[in-house]
This record gives structure tokens, C-alpha cells and sequence, in this order.
């Protein structure tokens, strides 16, 4: 369960302690500033998503490109794969400046495409309530994570087990690809999906409270963002074949 410090509680709950957690030795004022500028570029980065996003669903040419001619399958493939490979740059690159923004915008540019293609088969209603959903879990689970964290709660333990749930979906997924089990097992994947990246929202937003250093803003970043979007796929899958 969590760890709860005793000491300094009284002063927590009262608050004459103004820090984020307890224990805190460095300025409270740097770290704030440290959340603000990872939120900002966060919010950048969905923001352009869902740009990216609306660009493809709505030009029905690029749909029918991607899904009925050879070099639209090849460009297809080419965006899946661009993202992991950006996250090798990304992560020996992430505290040089201008090229971390550069290399975060072509990763971001790139998996909005795929997120995009995912929304072009589903109904606008389907994308709305996956949209709406995931917006109403995130801000909960991050306000419940501050919450929590202000009071002396280390959600650090989550880390092993969510990799390992994190395992187990993946190979669900290529089970799915080589054997598909129906609509049923589609709607199990995604309900998985959600719980495993709302646990790591509450992870990642622990660690950007706590563990990242001022010069890991991209990659804390990078985290969050990928819980999100990550999030928001689970919940449109379970959506999209509940409708269907």
C-alpha cells in the first residue's frame, strides 16, 4: 500500500507546510515552474494532435490513400514505426536545445497520423466520448495524484507491476493480430488498455512531482503525453466496438 510518513503530517493537513511533499529540500517555487513548462508542452503537443487528428479525419483522401494502394500501406507502416524510432534520438538528445523540440515535434507529428487513421473508422460520437472520457480521467487522476502526494502517498510501487501489465498487453495485441477473438476480446484489450495507462498517469505524474530533474522537462513530457493518447486509444477501442 502506500507509504505515509507520520512526521510532518499535522503540519500537511494544516498547511503550514506549502510544499509539494514532505521532505522537500529543493525551492518549491523551481519545481512548480518545472510542472508548468512540462504541462505547457504537453497541451502543445495535444493540441497539435488533435489538429493533426481533425486534418486526416476530415480529408477522406488521405484515408483512402493509406488503406487502398501500395504506397499508401508503405507510408502507413513508415508512421507506425517513426515514433519508436524517434524515441532514440529523443533520449540521448532530450536536454539539447532546439533539437529536443525539433525531434519531439516529428515524434508528436508522426504518432498524431496514426491517431488520426484510428479516428477516420470510427463515428464522430464514438471519438467524442472517448474524447470526453479520457479528458474527465486524466484531470481526476492527476488532482487526486498532487492530492496524494501533498499528504506523503508514494506511488512509486506501481512501477513493476504496471510494466508487467504492460507486458501482457502487448502480447494480448499480437495475439489479437495473428488471431483475432472477436468483439468481445477487443472490448477486454481495451478495458485493460485504460486501467493499465490510468495507473500510469498516477505513475508518471508522481515522478514529475518528485523524480524528474529540471532538465528532463522533454522527456517527462514525452511520458505524459504518451499516457494520454495511450488512454484515449483504450477507451476508443472499447467505444468503437461497443457501437459497432
Amino acid at each position: 500500500m502506500w507509504n505515509q510518513p507520520t512526521a510532518g503530517k499535522d503540519d500537511l493537513e494544516s498547511g503550514a507546510n506549502r510544499t509539494l511533499y514532505p521532505t522537500m529540500l529543493e525551492s518549491p517555487e523551481l519545481r512548480w515552474s518545472f510542472i508548468r513548462k512540462v504541462y505547457s508542452i504537453v497541451a502543445i503537443q495535444l493540441i497539435l494532435t488533435a489538429a493533426v487528428g481533425a486534418v486526416v479525419v476530415s480529408y477522406h483522401p488521405i484515408v483512402t490513400f493509406m488503406t487502398t494502394t501500395r504506397g499508401g500501406l508503405a507510408c502507413f507502416i513508415v508512421l507506425l514505426i517513426v515514433p519508436l524510432i524517434m524515441l532514440i534520438p529523443l533520449y540521448y538528445y532530450h536536454q539539447h536545445h532546439p533539437i529536443n523540440y525539433v525531434l519531439l515535434g516529428i515524434f508528436t507529428v508522426t504518432l498524431a497520423f496514426g491517431v488520426g487513421l484510428s479516428c477516420a473508422f470510427s463515428s464522430g460520437k464514438v471519438i467524442l466520448e472517448a474524447a470526453i472520457l479520457t479528458a474527465v480521467v486524466v484531470v481526476s487522476l492527476t488532482l487526486f495524484t498532487f492530492w496524494g502526494v501533498k499528504r506523503g502517498y508514494d506511488f512509486n510501487f506501481l512501477g513493476p507491476f504496471l510494466f508487467g501489465a504492460l507486458m501482457v498487453l502487448i502480447v494480448f495485441g499480437l495475439i489479437q493480430i495473428f488471431f483475432p477473438l472477436g468483439k468481445i476480446s477487443v472490448m477486454i484489450y481495451g478495458c485493460l488498455g485504460a486501467i493499465i495507462f490510468c495507473g500510469y498517469i498516477v505513475y508518471d505524474t508522481d515522478n514529475l512531482i518528485k523524480r524528474f530533474t529540471y532538465d528532463q522537462y522533454i522527456w517527462a513530457a514525452i511520458c505524459l503525453y504518451l499516457d494520454i493518447i495511450n488512454l484515449f486509444m483504450s477507451l476508443l477501442t472499447v467505444l468503437r466496438a461497443a457501437d459497432s
